[in-house]
């Protein structure tokens, strides 16, 4: 793959124009530049070099006023099922990329490309070419985490002119040998861990971390071949800051030493006599593992260790700031080998929590993982800006390919009584950020009566919305204790569907509801014997914890859909005649 077209050329432009170009860049060519009206091929030494050409020149060189776009060159009959998809998040997690690409067709491999560019990529081949042919459409400038990701056609050697559309359904292949390059199988090298380390260090320090003109920093980064961000202009003034470890986990391990040793030296040279702890910082989703049944995981730490950990209380929590403190106190050999324990923890934690959400992201379509913020993300600079951001530009992206489930929704959320001041906050503060965060439109309606023991939250926006605002709710309401430790979060939500879509919910004899409850595990009623409202829509009633109330409102969504679709045909019938466009 080292021939490359180049589109987009000005009918000024000349073969030497061109060999400027490449030249400029540093990039070699092996033959002359076949020069077209508005377009043009050229041979690269290898394939890197190719790769080279494109990560550096399409869309970003101007020559004669047009901007030149840089892919490799495919003849048409080889425009099948390969595609390579470049500009992937370098902090992205396969499992998250699998779960996009599978939502065009069936998956037969995936495979790193290793170039060098910050940023992966990977060469994808889809079972069939309509599929390809989607993914390319669809995919092509996708936003994920603030990176247009890059996709074009690769030459598929095995192509024909009458390979088959596969009817399989959607998804990797789960029949035969693993696929090649599978991630689960760890054929894909992984340079960094999906968890970044994230710890705290005292502001009088970082000029030493830094070193002078950025010497220290630059050797740690070297020695352990890690990323290193050291984040001095957030919260001006503070006693600490921020420093995040992108690597593996040994880089973060052997980074996190370095960083300590600094200090340690720095305090002596100072004369600073105080201990100078290992302060971590870990998104709360993960505290609770990492604590475990009444602090064991926690205290076998520390046994084996030989170290102090304390944890940041609940209370310093904020919906902008979602990380704990724990601090390390012990020797540096101590420290150490307790910064291995706790983050190894914390990113099995992670991990379990990321195949779960893959798996219910399977069975909600549409759903976008990066969007959600439910989970730290690592892009940016560690776990925080995943929360701290609003609804990313790609997040509308992702639904414009399900049809009607862009729509906005409303759903009606019974929250105890007692609650309504948490998500409320001081002066409105909570649920106003609440709502700007998930995008949506969230409102708490007035009590039917002064003893109510159920308030209701009326939440409408789109599918995106809905996950993010009722995760953020039902986090909330056990972050500030209204559940007990051990009490799972449940909550009743009621959505409406058309009274005519009602019967299908419910299906022959209760057939569809009971395979409702039974794949959704949450407990899904259509009262009998209701009067439909003005808008002819009854309620139905959904009970469950939080993953299982999602999937149960999407299904329910996906029903009404189907209905519609079905009522549409009769409805062009029997109204007046369309008239059409030759």
């Amino acid at each position: 793959m080292n021939k490359l077209y180049i589109g987009n050329v000005s009918e000024q432009a000349s073969a030497l124009d061109l060999e400027s170009v490449f030249e400029q860049w540093k990039i070699p060519f092996s033959a002359p530049f076949l020069v077209k009206s508005g377009y043009a091929f050229v041979d690269c030494p290898d394939e890197k070099v190719a790769m080279r050409a494109i990560d550096s020149l399409s869309g970003k060189v101007e020559l004669h006023g047009k901007v030149l776009e840089v892919e490799h060159s495919v003849p048409k009959r080889q425009r099948s099922c390969k595609l390579q998809i470049r500009n992937i998040p370098p902090h992205m997690q396969w499992e998250v990329l699998d779960g996009l690409l599978a939502q065009y067709g069936t998956v037969e491999s995936c495979e790193q490309v290793n170039t060098d560019t910050e940023t992966a990529v990977v060469n994808v081949r889809y079972a069939a070419k309509d599929q390809a042919r989607e993914a390319l459409d669809k995919l092509n400038g996708f936003l994920m985490e603030n990176y247009a990701l890059k996709v074009s056609y690769i030459p598929d050697e095995t192509a024909t002119a009458d390979t088959p559309a596969l009817g399989g359904r959607r998804g990797f292949n789960s029949r035969g040998p693993p696929r090649q390059g599978s991630p689960n199988l760890g054929a894909r090298p992984k340079l960094q861990s999906d968890v970044p380390l994230r710890m705290l260090v005292p502001t009088q320090f970082v000029g030493a971390i830094i070193g002078k003109e950025g010497a220290t920093i630059r050797n740690i980064t070297k020695q352990t071949h890690s990323k290193i961000d050291i984040h001095r202009k957030e919260n001006a003034g503070a006693a600490e800051k921020p420093i995040t470890v992108h690597s593996t986990p040994e880089g973060c391990s052997s980074a996190c030493r370095n960083i300590m040793e600094i200090m340690q030296k720095e305090a002596i040279d100072t004369k600073i006599t105080e201990e100078i702890p290992l302060k971590i910082l870990a998104h709360n989703n993960f505290v609770g593992r990492l604590i475990g049944k009444e602090g064991r995981n926690l205290k076998k730490i520390e046994q084996d260790t030989d170290t102090k950990i304390t944890i940041s209380p609940l209370q310093d929590l904020t919906l902008y700031n979602p990380e704990r403190t724990i601090t390390v106190k012990g020797t540096l050999d101590a420290c150490s080998k307790a910064e291995e324990e706790i983050m190894k923890k914390i990113r099995e934690s992670y991990e379990n929590d990321v195949a779960a959400m893959h798996l219910q992201s399977n069975l909600i379509p549409g759903l976008n993982l990066n969007a959600l913020g439910i989970f730290p993300g690592a892009a940016g600079g560690g776990m925080s800006p995943s929360v701290v951001s609003g609804p990313p530009a790609g997040a509308q992206a992702s639904y414009q390919s399900f049809g009607s489930q862009m729509e906005s929704e409303t759903v009606h959320l019974f929250i105890p009584a007692l609650a309504v001041g948490a998500i409320i906050g001081k002066q409105g503060q909570h649920i106003k950020q609440l709502s700007r965060f998930a995008g949506a439109s969230i409102k708490i309606a007035p009590a039917d009566d002064v003893d109510a023991k159920q308030r209701m939250v009326i939440i409408t926006g789109p599918p995106e919305a809905q996950f993010k605002a009722q995760g953020r709710i039902f986090g909330k309401l056990k972050e500030e204790n209204f559940f007990g430790p051990k009490e799972e979060v449940k909550l009743e939500a009621h959505i409406k569907v058309p009274s005519f879509a009602a019967g299908r919910v419910i299906g022959k004899g209760g057939k569809t509801v009971n395979e409702l409850q039974n794949l959704t595990s949450a407990e899904v009623v259509v009262p009998r014997d209701q009067t439909p409202d003005e808008n002819d829509q009854v309620v139905v009633k959904i009970t469950g914890h939080f993953y299982a109330s999602q999937l149960a409102q999407r299904k329910i969504q996906e029903i009404i859909s189907q209905v519609r679709r079905q009522q549409q045909p009769k409805a062009s019938a029997t109204g007046p005649p369309v008239t059409r466009r030759k």
